[in-house]
């Protein structure tokens, strides 16, 4: 069997706050494979971006470790740690705030190139042209500013950015939540045809479960902090097992008059993520919820590949 490219393994990312920790990332296992993409869907505040985050070192990891391509990542420092980046990128949420104001496309595009030092200066200028025709940047647009730009060519200039030194894991952070449908349909298609050009592995981070359905290989649904269910993406889409999971795939809107599905609707009070008690964090919200549940959870295999962290999913489930 291959070594995945990017693997996880009991990861934690918790935040001081003034009444204890906050479990940002609580225990999450999961691996993607070598030029695949792994989907993170989950409603705000579940803990997605921080996730990313911490697997890029952009945050660091308060338990369990992080490998990529079979090394063990989870504490690199100094050269190591520039090193790594130069292998692990992400592309950001917003494509505005993301860029340098007083940087033109060139620049932004150039800076990257620079700092790693492998290009002579006479290679970047048509380094620079090559990354811009890879994410279809007009040469008009060169020495042009974000502001002149619209939201998709600011965003396929982030793209041309986190591309530079030819990584081999992007995390995309929500890529195209700040766009137009029919330009994001353009920047999901831009990004699978890299994918299939160049082999690159994503960890793909929204709370859009029409885009995630798009564009993903496997997906991991989280909440508070937490993995909850984890499958293969047709299989997420057809078969869901965890209460949450099927809630969420319930507000989906859909086209389909002749089959309109019942919306769940959940109640109750969110679980604080601040020192949180053992047991599913869901139950407060869950319909099915017994004393069960306010035991310690873990993700079992109840299906080939597919993974859910309920105690009840296989009865709920006639499994």
């Amino acid at each position: 069997m291959s070594t995945p490219c990017v693997e996880v393994k009991h990861l934690q990312k918790y935040f001081d706050v003034g009444k204890g920790k906050l479990h940002a990332v609580d225990d999450v296992t999961f691996k993607i494979e070598k030029g695949k993409t792994m989907g993170i869907v989950g409603e705000s505040g579940c803990g997605k971006s921080t996730l990313g985050n911490t697997i890029i070192h952009q945050h660091e990891s308060t338990g369990g470790q992080i490998f990529f391509n079979g090394e063990d990542v989870t504490h690199v420092k100094g050269k190591e740690l520039k090193k790594l980046r130069e292998n692990m990128q992400i592309v950001f949420q917003d494509p505005y705030s993301s860029l340098n104001p007083r940087y033109t496309v060139e620049t932004t595009i150039r800076e990257p190139l620079l700092l790693s030092k492998r290009y002579k200066k006479n290679e970047i200028a048509d380094e620079v042209t090559r990354l811009m025709e890879l994410c279809g940047i007009d040469e008009r647009l060169r020495l042009a500013y974000p502001h002149e730009l619209d939201g998709g060519r600011r965003q396929r200039v982030g793209i041309a950015r986190a591309l530079a030194l030819n990584p081999d894991f992007i995390v995309c952070d929500e890529p195209v939540s700040a766009l137009d449908v029919s330009i994001q349909a353009q920047v999901l298609n831009l990004l699978q045809d890299l994918q299939e050009a160049r082999g690159i592995t994503y960890m793909f981070v929204t709370h859009d479960l029409s885009v995630v359905r798009h564009i993903s290989h496997d997906i991991c649904v989280m909440y508070l902090g937490q993995l909850v269910e984890t499958s293969p993406s047709k299989e997420l889409f057809t078969d869901p097992l965890h209460p949450y999971t099927k809630a969420l795939l319930s507000a989906i809107p859909t086209t389909d008059i002749h089959n309109i599905q019942p919306r769940i609707q959940l109640k109750g009070e969110i679980t604080s993520p601040v020192n949180p008690k053992p047991g599913c964090r869901f139950a407060a919200r869950c319909p099915h919820a017994t004393d069960a549940c306010r035991q310690p959870q873990k993700l079992e295999e109840l299906m080939p590949n597919h993974y859910v962290s309920c105690c009840r999913a296989r009865e709920l489930n006639g499994l």
